[in-house]
């Protein structure tokens, strides 16, 4: 059975269509990279799966649950998705290894158990565990973005929601969180969608690839296809090219 299916799915604000007939299916122990363009509707879609924005139409299953209603959210859902934002949203009261240790302590699990945690996921993420007793307000935008991921995999969700995952990270640290979202999905069996604009090594990175623009599904597929297919919207965005279907500011005009 299919960890995730997204069937026709639609989203508009204010009569603009962020988000139309999307359907997507995604298996357990899968990752997925979501790219497109800036406004590509990739952040809408991520909120849709996890229940902060209620689509307009279509249905999204989890394990063949229709979880569109609030409700049956949160009755089949509970505490099986981890999200990564894409501005962190971590609380800034709280210091970091409580910030990473929150769903855990939230579940009844003891403060010094959620430390304890903390303390093994910092290193994974490039960070020392002399970290943990800072606040967010003593990071770096790229230190907080590492908090924030390592917040989402405390607690070993069966899906990862990630939002620019790898954004404000050197090559190197980007490489290796990618590496990391790989091998959560194939270790743990879960099912990974990052929303990324990182197109360094993405195909050996991700298993599958899915293309965003102006909120139409443009191209999915496997990451081996990816890197063969003349799909254009795929091209342009895996190649930083200037030309194809996808429109970019003209700088020199300005």
């Amino acid at each position: 059975m299919s960890r995730i299916q997204i069937e026709t799915l639609g989203k508009s604000f204010g009569g603009r269509h962020v988000l139309q007939n999307i359907s997507l299916t995604l298996e357990p122990g899968r990752s997925l990279a979501l790219i497109g363009p800036t406004a590509a509707g990739k952040t809408v879609l991520l909120k849709c799966l996890v229940g902060l924005y209620a689509p307009d139409q279509g249905t999204i299953r989890i394990d063949g649950a229709d979880v569109t209603s609030p409700d049956m959210r949160a009755e089949t859902l509970d505490d099986r998705i981890g999200m990564l934002f894409q501005q962190n949203a971590l609380f800034d009261s709280l210091s970091v290894w409580e910030n990473i240790g929150f769903r855990l302590m939230a579940r009844g699990i003891t403060r010094a158990a959620a430390r304890a945690r903390a303390e093994e996921l910092l290193p994974q993420v490039g960070l020392s565990i002399e970290t943990a007793d800072l606040f967010p307000a003593d990071l770096s935008g790229g230190m907080q973005k590492r908090v924030g991921f390592a917040r989402a995999i405390a607690t070993a969700p069966d899906i990862l929601l990630l939002d620019n995952p790898t954004a404000g990270l050197d090559p190197i640290l980007a490489a290796r969180i990618d590496a990391m979202i790989s091998s959560l999905a194939r270790k743990n069996g879960a099912t990974v969608i990052s929303a990324t604009g990182n197109m360094v090594g993405l195909t050996q990175a991700y298993d599958d690839i899915a293309v965003l623009h102006d909120g139409a599904l443009r191209w999915h597929g496997g990451a081996d296809r990816a890197q063969k297919d003349d799909n254009p919207w795929l091209r342009q965005l895996l190649s930083g090219s200037r030309e194809g279907p996808i429109e970019t500011i003209n700088i020199e005009a300005q």
